[in-house]
């Protein structure tokens, strides 16, 4: 399951408002609850970097701020190697020159508004429309070679 909200900074409570005026500290994060019987967190790990732009600091596509910054908010001790390793597997890869991506410990969640749930699925044609327009899928190919 995926869940849509905040995590990482000073304010309890934030909105979608606070959170993208960029002055909470939190950051846009997606909270997945998972059956590590059907699907290890290596995967999701895997699935996580292929998805986003590890190159840039504070920024994913189009939407730039510390709030979108791209990071790893580890559970245990279990999940932040794991993380750390994937982290320095693609250094070591000679792919990127730099990842800006930050492994951090988990902090508070907090969930973000219902209209925020599964917006993809709410608002299919909004979607997208912005995911084109901020040259997601073209940068995520160039990115990792791929299309995602």
């Amino acid at each position: 399951m995926a869940e849509s909200g905040y995590t990482g900074g000073h304010l309890e409570n934030p909105t979608y408002k606070q959170v993208s005026q960029g002055f909470t500290g939190h950051a846009e994060a997606v909270r997945i609850t998972y059956n590590p019987k059907q699907v290890n967190y290596e995967k999701l790990l895997d699935y996580f970097w292929h998805h986003i732009d590890p190159t840039v600091k504070d920024q994913q596509f189009c939407d730039v701020g510390n709030q979108y910054r791209s990071a790893i908010f580890y559970q245990d001790e279990t999940q932040k190697k794991a993380a750390e390793t994937s982290k320095a597997a693609l250094e070591r890869s000679g792919k990127f020159a730099k990842i800006y991506t930050e492994i951090v410990p988990a902090s508070r969640f907090y969930l973000a508004e219902e209209y925020h749930q599964d917006y993809y699925k709410k608002n299919p044609i909004r979607y997208k429309y912005y995911r084109n327009g901020c040259g997601r899928d073209a940068r995520v190919s160039k990115v990792w070679g791929t299309a995602h």
